[in-house]
């Protein structure tokens, strides 16, 4: 089959299609793909031999497409600011943040840095010790309160919490 002959067969689709799509091409006029082109690139892309109805559906196609993609990067973006910036200042997400810490583990005490194998660094701001811990990368739990912006950072095995704030 020749590509005339298929042309011939695609039309009533086209037809049908561009009834069903042109509105939504004529709404976004400015996206349309002879514009954003140099009538050079148009001419040796073949564009220049679709008729209008099927460059309506080509426009239709790819402004949902870039609608769609557009949105999409917009929400990974939003939800790696969300999660990257937990704990910092009451912005991001309040979901507990489970990691390991990095390097040796030897108890609580007021003003120690903690730093998590994801990049983020805490700060204990309050009294809680832990006697007698030592371990090597542990485990741990940073949760948020129920009420208020503060963080408790736990240590898989023990059921004492500190109280954290990120500083990184």
């Amino acid at each position: 089959m020749n590509s005339s002959s298929r042309v011939l067969r695609l039309r009533p689709l086209v037809l049908a299609a561009t009834l069903l799509l042109a509105p939504l091409a004529m709404a976004q006029d400015g996206n349309r793909i002879e514009q954003q082109m140099t009538a050079e690139q148009f001419r040796a892309a073949g564009l220049d031999k679709l008729e209008a109805g099927e460059l309506e559906i080509l426009n239709a196609w790819l402004n949902r497409t870039l609608v769609t993609e557009t949105d999409k990067a917009a929400r990974q973006a939003e939800d790696k600011v969300r999660t990257e910036s937990r704990g910092l200042f009451g912005s991001g997400s309040d979901e507990p943040i489970s990691a390991r810490l990095q390097g040796s583990f030897e108890g609580f005490a007021q003003g120690r840095r903690y730093t998590l194998d994801n990049g983020q660094v805490w700060r204990q701001v309050d009294g809680a010790t832990l006697p007698g811990a030592s371990m090597e990368s542990p485990q741990v739990r940073i949760t948020p309160s129920l009420i208020g912006s503060a963080w408790y950072l736990k240590v898989e095995g023990y059921n004492t919490r500190a109280k954290v704030e990120r500083v990184k």
